[in-house]
C-alpha cells in the first residue's frame, strides 16, 4: 500500500508510469481471479440477516466467492444473456447480491436497481436497459419487494427470467422453521419464467467459465442516477473504470488485513466500487450487516458491538447515519477502528467533531459521482483533512474548475474562484456517459471533461471544495430528488400559479424537500390542502415536501423564472431560527449572504450574550455555514 499526505505525493504516483502501463486486470473476472490466487483462503465477504452481535453470520473466502461468481456468470449465459445483454437486480444487501453484481458484470452488463423505488420506476429502468434477467427476493415477511418487482416486470417485455433469492437459509433456530409457513403470497403478474436462484446456481460449473471472457474494455454495468429523479438516466460504466476505483482503494487505502464495515446498499456506486472493487484489489474483508444496512432493524443499536465482533478497521458511512449513531453510547471495544469514510452529502462540522470526541477516530470525507464511476477525490488519511473540503483529486484524476464564456467556450477559474467542477479520469466514459445519446450533449467541456453540475473551488493547496449545485437537485440522505417532480405535481392544483421546490437544511438528512407556492390571483388554498394534494400526486415518498409555504409572490428573475437562491435564504433563516429557539439561545438569522467561497452563509445577531460554542453546537449539525453579522 502507498501512503499519501499531500498533492505532491499523489502526483508522484502518477509520475511513476501512465495509467495504461499499470498492468491492471483486463476484465472483472480476471480481477477476481487475481484476488483468488493471492488471497484464496482469506475471508472476502461476510453477511448477517439480523443485526445482533451474536446472530448467525455467513462468510465466503476469496476462493468461494470466485466459485459462486463463476457459477452465476455461467447461469446468466445459460439464460440467454450475451455480452451486451442486461442482468438487473432489485435486491437488498445479501451474499447473492454481491454474487449477482459480479457475475452479471462478467456475463453481460449488470444493472443494480434501488429496491426502494416504486414499481413504475423499476419498470421504466428495466425498459430503458432492455433487461433480460431480473434477480430479486422470494416472498419474505416484512417486505413487499417481490410484489413490487412482479408488478414492474409485467410492463417490461424484455425480461424473460426472474430469479428469486430466498433469505430463509440465513435464519437459524425456530425462525428458520416458521418463516416458510408464514411466507406471504406473491401472485405472479407477468409471463417471465420464475426460478430459484440457489437451485439454478448449483447446477452450474464453478471451476471455469463456459464462455470466453471479454478482455477488451467494455461496458460492464448500468447505474440509474439518483433515487427519485423523473425518468431514469442510466449511466454506463466500463470494466476499466470499475477496476480503477478498486486500484485506488487497494493502492492508497486498504490492506489484506483490513476489515471494512459497509452498511450501505449495493445498488449505490459507493458500496459497489470504492468498497467492493477495493476489496477485490486489496484482498481485504467486507462486512454487510442486514439486508437494509443502516436502515435495518437494530443496526444503529448494535453497530459498535458489530465492529467489535468483526474487529473492523474501517467504517463506511454517510452523514445521516453518523447523526443517528452519535445518539447511541459507544458500548463496545472499538479499538480496532482506524478510520471512517463518509460520502454522498456534505458532512456538518459539529458531527465531525462529535464523532472524533466520542470515538477518537477521524472521519475522512471524499467525493464521487455515478457518472464518473464514482471516485474523484478524498481527504488524505495520512495528511491534512480540511473540514468542509472533499480533499485532493486521486491519481490520474484531473479536476478543472471551469466557467462558461458563452460562444468562446470555457475559462479555467483562478485559485479559490468558484465555477463548475469538471472531471477527467479513467472512470469517465468520454462522450457516452449515459445510454441515451441526447443526454450526453453538452455534458463534456473540451470534449473530455465531464461537467458534474456541482459548483466548487480549488484552494492553493489543491483541495477541492463543493460550494453548491448547478443542477438544483435536492439531496436527501444521499438520494437525489429532482425538484421538477414536486413542482410539476403542485402545479396541477388549480389554485397554484408558481412553485419553487428546494432542499431545506436538515440536521439528520442533510436536506429535506420543501416547496414555496404563489397562488393564482383570485384563487385560494390552504397549506393543508396543498400537502394533501402533494401526497396524492407525488408517488415517490422521499420527494414529498416536508414543508410548504404560500408566499404573496415568489422571487423571480428578469425572464420570470423562480429565483431559487432567495428561496434557499428563506429556508435557511427559518430552519436555523427554529433550531436556535428550540435550544433557547438568544440569537437569530439577520441575513443570508452569498460568499464566493462558501456559498450561502447565514449571518446571526444576538439579543443577549451567548457563547459561540453553544451556537456552533446547534448550527454545526447543518452543512450550511454561519457567522456573526458585522
Amino acid at each position: 500500500m502507498t501512503t499519501f499526505a499531500t498533492a505532491a505525493d499523489l502526483r508522484a504516483i502518477e509520475a511513476e508510469m501512465p495509467w495504461s502501463e499499470r498492468g491492471q486486470a483486463r476484465s472483472i473476472y480476471e480481477y477476481l481471479s487475481r484476488a483468488k490466487a493471492a488471497h484464496g483462503a482469506r475471508p472476502a465477504v461476510s453477511f448477517q440477516l439480523l443485526s445482533g452481535p451474536e446472530t448467525k453470520k455467513v462468510t465466503l473466502t476469496w476462493a468461494e466467492l470466485h466459485a459462486q461468481v463463476t457459477q452465476a456468470a455461467n447461469l446468466f449465459r445459460s439464460l440467454g444473456v450475451g455480452e451486451k445483454d442486461v442482468v438487473a437486480f432489485v435486491l437488498p444487501n445479501a451474499m447473492e447480491t454481491v454474487v449477482t453484481l459480479l457475475g452479471g458484470a462478467v456475463a453481460g452488463i449488470v444493472n443494480p436497481i434501488n429496491p426502494l423505488l416504486e414499481p413504475e420506476k423499476i419498470s421504466a429502468i428495466l425498459r430503458e436497459t432492455n433487461a433480460r434477467v431480473v434477480v430479486t427476493l422470494k416472498a419474505f415477511p416484512k417486505t413487499d419487494l417481490p410484489q413490487k418487482v412482479s408488478e414492474a416486470v409485467q410492463f417490461a417485455p424484455s425480461v424473460k427470467t426472474v430469479l428469486e433469492v430466498d433469505l430463509v437459509p440465513y435464519l437459524s433456530g425456530l425462525k428458520k422453521v416458521i418463516v416458510p409457513w408464514i411466507r406471504p403470497k406473491n401472485p405472479i403478474q407477468h409471463t417471465a419464467n420464475v426460478k430459484d436462484f440457489r437451485t439454478e446456481l448449483a447446477r452450474m460449473p464453478s471451476d471455469s467459465l463456459t464462455f470466453a471472457d471479454r478482455t477488451e474494455d467494455h461496458v460492464a454495468a448500468y447505474f440509474h442516477t439518483g433515487g427519485t429523479t423523473g425518468m431514469p438516466k442510466v449511466a454506463q460504466h466500463k470494466a476499466s473504470g470499475m477496476i480503477y476505483n478498486g486500484w485506488l482503494g487497494s493502492t492508497l487505502l486498504f490492506q489484506p488485513t483490513d476489515v471494512v464495515m459497509c452498511p450501505l446498499p449495493l445498488f449505490h456506486v459507493f458500496a459497489c466500487y470504492p468498497i467492493l472493487m477495493s476489496m477485490i484489489g486489496s484482498g481485504a474483508h467486507v462486512v454487510f450487516p442486514t439486508p437494509q444496512g443502516y436502515r435495518g432493524e437494530g443496526v444503529f443499536d448494535n453497530l459498535w458491538k458489530l465492529i467489535e465482533r468483526y474487529k473492523v478497521t474501517y467504517l463506511i458511512t454517510v452523514p445521516t447515519a453518523l447523526a443517528a449513531l452519535m445518539q447511541r453510547p459507544v458500548n463496545a471495544d472499538i479499538s480496532s477502528l482506524k478510520s471512517a469514510f463518509s460520502g454522498s452529502s456534505p458532512l456538518p462540522v459539529e458531527l465531525y467533531n462529535r464523532f472524533k470526541k466520542e470515538t477518537g477516530i477521524e472521519i475522512v470525507e471524499g467525493y464521487g459521482l455515478t457518472e464518473a464511476t464514482c471516485l474523484v477525490s478524498v481527504n488524505p488519511p495520512d495528511g491534512v483533512k480540511k473540514i468542509g473540503s472533499v480533499g485532493l483529486p486521486f491519481p490520474y484524476t484531473q479536476v478543472r474548475i471551469l466557467t462558461s464564456q458563452g460562444a468562446i467556450g470555457f475559462r479555467e477559474c483562478a485559485v479559490d474562484e468558484v465555477g463548475e467542477i469538471c472531471i477527467s479520469n479513467p472512470g469517465v466514459y468520454e462522450g457516452s456517459t449515459y445510454t441515451e445519446a441526447d443526454k450526453n450533449r453538452e455534458l463534456f467541456a473540451d470534449g473530455r471533461f465531464l461537467r458534474t453540475g456541482d459548483l466548487g473551488r480549488i484552494d492553493a493547496d489543491g483541495y477541492l471544495f463543493i460550494t453548491g449545485r448547478a443542477k438544483d437537485l435536492i439531496i436527501r440522505g444521499g438520494h437525489n430528488i429532482d425538484p421538477a417532480i414536486i413542482e410539476e405535481a403542485l402545479m396541477g392544483h388549480e389554485a397554484v400559479g408558481f412553485v419553487g421546490a428546494i432542499g431545506q437544511p436538515d440536521a439528520h438528512a442533510g436536506e429535506l424537500p420543501c416547496a414555496y407556492v404563489e397562488l393564482v390571483k383570485g384563487k385560494s388554498a390552504t397549506v393543508d390542502e396543498l400537502m394533501d394534494y402533494a401526497a396524492k400526486h407525488i408517488h415517490e415518498r422521499a420527494a414529498l415536501p416536508k414543508y410548504i409555504e404560500i408566499l404573496p409572490e415568489l422571487p423571480k428573475t428578469a425572464v420570470g423564472k423562480v429565483f431559487k437562491p432567495d428561496l434557499r435564504r428563506l429556508a435557511i433563516t427559518r430552519t436555523f431560527d427554529a433550531a436556535l429557539a428550540e435550544a433557547g439561545l438568544p440569537a437569530r438569522v439577520d441575513s443570508v449572504i452569498e460568499d464566493k467561497k462558501r456559498g450561502l452563509v447565514a449571518q446571526l445577531r444576538k439579543s443577549a450574550p451567548v457563547e459561540d460554542a453553544a451556537v456552533a453546537s446547534v448550527l454545526g449539525q447543518f452543512s450550511n455555514p454561519w457567522e456573526w453579522a458585522a
